[in-house]
């Protein structure tokens, strides 16, 4: 009868010793050298993890983690690695690979793994384990805990980035990168609306949203998320952020209709960013997002088609009378209001300068009087229309019409709407139900959208309240300044964001 062999614990077979080794290896690039050593069929971490002696060698102030994770040569965004000596991005480390190389040509040892967060030391090839490094992981995937999302508007406490600047979390300039700071005053004004800041501070909120295969669209809420997390970020390297991966998903999710390079809309930029943003989401009409909690209420539409106006009196008469020339009522949802603004005057006054007329906000709230009539006309006809408010959000958008658009040209209004800053009470355009169901109907104002300039050729600023300290401040693009409150009156406002009081 044959004896079985021993076994000899400890012992392992070459087989196992390679699959054990492919498990451990992380990279994609069939890199014959692994970052632990085997010992008795035992992973032994390499000593030299936890002593790198080119740490000192690291770079903070090059490092910038606002662009797409790319190769610099390849261009592939798999298995990319920041250089942490000169900033640049290189794909792989395998001995092929251009991590690798570069590691060789330039004597720079020291690389993050973009995707796993990982530090390693090439060419060497083993894991950095080290404490220190936990800042550049924090800058490159900020996260934020409940209780720090909860503080973030119960102080104003100053930062100081690694490049030296102070700064306000929240606070912080976006790059223009050559005519996108019609998105940027948008994205900054969202980034100042409390409940939807929080919500995407915390990646958990959304991270389970489960989309068709395929769908590009989930890309929007993944940056919008992480440029949140960056401009709150209280750890920062510098005073600014670049919106760079934010907008690239604008440009691929909108199909180009909104770009980096030719200057947009700020109106028409918000209303598809919340309505693609709603329906990423898995928000439908029935089914409410983040997006409809905070900025929807409802109004009621009455309105009344309009005889042409070339026919006969005798025929208007009779049309007027009939069913389809009856007033009809209607319910709609809304996540934001038009203010339509009175015809700027053509005359001059005594120096021969333009006169910049002025309205009162209330004057063009009027429009949801319930009573107020306007003329809407299309193509083929015309129609009498009168709005009125049945139900308030918390958070309430303004965008006042301040370009008419025609075959032509696009023709500016530069009137000058005077607005309180605080307690504008929107009561009276409530129907009587919900007047009596509405407890608070008073609203601040929290952000302030600017158009200056030409029509095509202008630029955006935006004012924004810092709930911490009660400030005012001033942002275009990379430049903030705080700004006095009635300051902020003397502007062509274009879209206001107004917050319900508690």
């Amino acid at each position: 009868m044959s004896k079985r062999p021993p076994v000899f614990k400890g012992i392992v077979t070459r087989m196992s010793l390679k699959r054990e080794r492919d498990a451990i290896e992380d990279d994609e690039d069939n890199e014959d050298e692994v970052t632990v050593k085997f010992r008795r069929g035992r992973v032994v971490e390499d000593r030299r993890s936890r002593h790198c002696p080119y740490l000192d060698t690291i770079n903070r102030s090059v490092l910038d983690f606002d662009f797409e994770k790319l190769c610099s040569i390849s261009l592939s965004h798999i298995n990319v690695y920041a250089c942490l000596i000169c900033g640049k991005y290189f794909q792989g480390r395998g001995q092929k690979s251009h991590a690798y190389t570069h590691s060789v040509q330039f004597s720079h040892h020291v690389f993050l793994n973009l995707h796993t967060l990982k530090f390693y030391c090439l060419p060497d090839n083993y894991e950095i384990i080290d404490s220190s490094l936990e800042d550049i992981t924090y800058v490159l995937k900020p996260t934020f805990t409940k209780q720090h999302i909860e503080g973030l508007d119960k102080h104003g406490k100053l930062y100081r980035a690694y490049d030296g600047t102070t700064y306000l979390p929240g606070i912080v300039g976006l790059n223009n990168i050559k005519a996108n700071d019609y998105a940027n005053a948008v994205l900054q004004a969202f980034s100042n609306v409390p409940p939807l800041r929080n919500y995407f501070l915390e990646e958990e909120n959304y991270r389970g949203i489960r989309r068709p295969p395929g769908d590009i669209m989930f890309l929007l809420v993944q940056r919008f998320g992480e440029l949140m997390r960056k401009l709150w970020n209280p750890r920062n390297f510098k005073a600014h952020v670049s919106p760079h991966e934010m907008l690239q998903a604008v440009v691929l999710c909108s199909k180009k209709n909104f770009q980096i390079t030719k200057q947009g809309d700020a109106v028409d930029f918000m209303t598809w960013f919340l309505n693609a943003l709603h329906g990423a989401l898995g928000g439908t009409k029935k089914k409410p997002s983040i997006l409809t909690k905070v900025f929807q209420g409802s109004m009621r539409i009455f309105s009344k088609k309009l005889p042409h106006p070339d026919l006969p009196a005798e025929e208007k008469e009779a049309l007027l009378v009939t069913e389809e020339y009856q007033e009809q009522m209607s319910e709609s949802t809304f996540l934001f209001l038009t203010l339509d603004l009175p015809t700027a005057p053509l005359y001059k006054d005594e120096k021969e300068q333009l006169i910049i007329p002025q309205v009162p906000l209330f004057n063009i709230l009027g429009k949801f009087n319930g009573s107020t009539e306007k003329e809407y006309k299309t193509y083929k006809e015309n129609f009498l229309k009168r709005f009125q408010l049945t139900k308030l959000p918390p958070y309430l958008i303004f965008c006042i019409k301040r370009f008419t658009k025609n075959n032509f040209f696009v023709e500016k209004n530069p009137t000058i709407v005077n607005f309180p800053i605080t307690n504008v009470d929107l009561r009276e355009y409530l129907t009587e139900e919900a007047q009596a169901t509405e407890k608070n109907t008073t609203y601040d104002l929290i952000a302030n959208v600017v158009h200056d300039g030409k029509p095509t050729e202008g630029s955006y600023r935006i004012h924004v309240l810092h709930h911490g300290t009660g400030k005012w401040y001033e942002m275009q693009d990379l430049q903030v300044t705080d700004i006095l409150p009635q300051m902020i009156t003397l502007s062509e406002a274009y879209i206001q964001i107004w917050k319900r009081q508690n």
